[in-house]
This record gives C-alpha cells, sequence and structure tokens, in this order.
C-alpha cells in the first residue's frame, strides 16, 4: 500500500481515533528526517508488533539553541519517504513548523533533575524541546508504542519519565544503536563529516569500548573509568570534549564509586571539526 501523508494535527488524530475504533495498534517513530539505517531499523522494530506505524519527520526548532544548525540541518523528503515505505512503515505525519506552534502557542514542558547533566548542561533548553514536541507528536499520533533509539540515551530517559509522570499510557520502546561496520554510530549528522573526519570519529567509539572494559575488569572508581575513555579522546587533537562521563544507568547519578550491582551507562560528547557527535554504550551488571 502506498504511504499515507498527513499534515495537519485534526487530520492525524482523525485518523488514529479511526485506527484505535477498529481495534488496530499504532506504534510510533519520531524522527527528524534525513533518515537513515538507524532510523530504519526502528521502523522495522515497531512493525513486528503493530497494525499501523506512523513515522513522523518534524526538525523542531525548540531543540536548537541559538548557535546550533537549525536552517543547515539536513533534509530530504523524498528520500525519506522511500526509506519509510521499505521498511514498512505505513504512515507518515509530517507537520509544518506552524502546525506544531502556532502564532498563539505558549506551553512548554519541563522534565526535571535528569535533563540538567550531560545534554542538558551543554544545550540549554534542549530537553524542553526535546519533550514538548514528542508530548504533542504523542497527542497527534495517540499511539500504543512510541520507539526510539538508544544513541539518544538521555533522551530515552526524559522521554520515558515524561510518559510516566503524565500517565499518557504509551509503552516506550528503546532500540539498540546502530552502527557502521566500522563502529561509527549512525547519525543524520554523520553528512557533515568528510572521509578523514569519518575516520577521526571512531576514536568515540573505541574510548568507550576502553571504558566498558574497565568495569568489566572490576573497577567502579568513576574517575578511573572516564580517565580511560579521555585518555583515548586526546588521541585525537580534532575532537573537542564535552564531556566523557559514566553513570548509573538508570537515574544518571554519578558517585565516586559505583554499586557493583547497578548498570551503568557510559556516554561522551564533543566536537569534531564544526560537528558534534554524541555517543554511549550500556555496561549491564550482570553482561
Amino acid at each position: 500500500m502506498p504511504l499515507t501523508i498527513i499534515h495537519t494535527v485534526q487530520e492525524m488524530q482523525a485518523l488514529s481515533d479511526s485506527l484505535r475504533m477498529k481495534g488496530k495498534t499504532i506504534a510510533c517513530v519520531p524522527t527528524m528526517g534525513y533518515l537513515h539505517d538507524g532510523h530504519a531499523s526502528l521502523i522495522k522494530e515497531a512493525v513486528k508488533n503493530h497494525d499501523e506505524v506512523i513515522t513522523t519527520i518534524f526538525v523542531n526548532p525548540m531543540q536548537f539553541g541559538p548557535n546550533e544548525d537549525f536552517e543547515r540541518y539536513p533534509r530530504d523528503s523524498e528520500r525519506d519517504m522511500a526509506i519509510i515505505e521499505a521498511s514498512g512503515g505505513s504512515i507518515l505525519y509530517y507537520p509544518s513548523v506552524d502546525e506544531m506552534y502556532p502564532p498563539d502557542y505558549q506551553t512548554t514542558i519541563s522534565v526535571s533533575n535528569i535533563s540538567k547533566r550531560f545534554e542538558g548542561a551543554f544545550r540549554p533548553g534542549h530537553f524542553e524541546g526535546v519533550a514538548t514536541v514528542v508530548a504533542k507528536l504523542f497527542g497527534a499520533t495517540k499511539p500504543h508504542t512510541a520507539f526510539f533509539g538508544q544513541k539518544d540515551y538521555q533522551q530515552t530517559l526524559i522521554i520515558k519519565q515524561m510518559v510516566k509522570d503524565l500517565n499518557m499510557g504509551i509503552n516506550i520502546a528503546i532500540v539498540p544503536t546502530l552502527r557502521e561496520s566500522s563502529g561509527l554510530a549512525m547519525s543524520s549528522r554523520n553528512v557533515y563529516l568528510s572521509d578523514e573526519e569519518k575516520k577521526q570519529a571512531l576514536v568515540l567509539h573505541s574510548a568507550l569500548m576502553a571504558g566498558h572494559s574497565k568495569i568489566q575488569t572490576g573497577t567502579r572508581v568513576r574517575a578511573e573509568i572516564e580517565q580511560v575513555m579521555i585518555d583515548i579522546l586526546a588521541t585525537c587533537p580534532d575532537f573537542t570534549i564535552q564531556y566523557a562521563s559514566v553513570a548509573e544507568a538508570e537515574t544518571l547519578e554519578t558517585p565516586d564509586i559505583f554499586n557493583k550491582n547497578k548498570d551503568l551507562v557510559l556516554l561522551m560528547a564533543g566536537f569534531l571539526g564544526k560537528t558534534r557527535l554524541i555517543d554511549n554504550i550500556l555496561c549491564l551488571s550482570k553482561s
């Protein structure tokens, strides 16, 4: 079946209401477009257990800071639609900025505590923009389940907290980060990288794996784990570190010494040239 494309909140809500009335299960895959295999993996995973999969494309101005890349963020709607169809998606919700934020728009959503560190510290207001737009996308698409990638790890925790706190009744499914054969995490922003920079960017994955190995050998001292990652990142002089950290996976708390029974997450971010890169890996206590 051809892809159904919807541009307005009213039409999207009406279609979702109709699908629910028919007993259909709905999955939502929120994106900012310029889709890659990582997005395709989310859609394919959603298709497995849901009757209808709604992919949303919206480059959200509210989550970009004043000196960030909103205007130059890559866009290619025809390519995106081909990827959605090939992945089994049935519906595309593609609203305009005016549809999402009309002139009298006044409401934002803020998730405290968990949003204040890491990405939140370096991108003030970013997570308010994320929480607000995701809540609005949920309100339009009315899904039973929403799918997100682990690559934006802190974002997934914030969305889970928002859904819980606001009684949204939506299941949040997290799909592991898809990587290129080199180990580089797939990202729409990778298009900014030159071939040489793509090679240099592999230092992030190397640093994460070194931190993971340090934990696996029994180290629970935060400073020791982080120093291993920092030392490897420092071998790439063109990479500017913003953070290279280890935290409790559920809470993002950062005690000096971690309980051996806690699942941990290794997180890092920084700039390679003008391109900001983030990555993470989980280290489960039983792994």
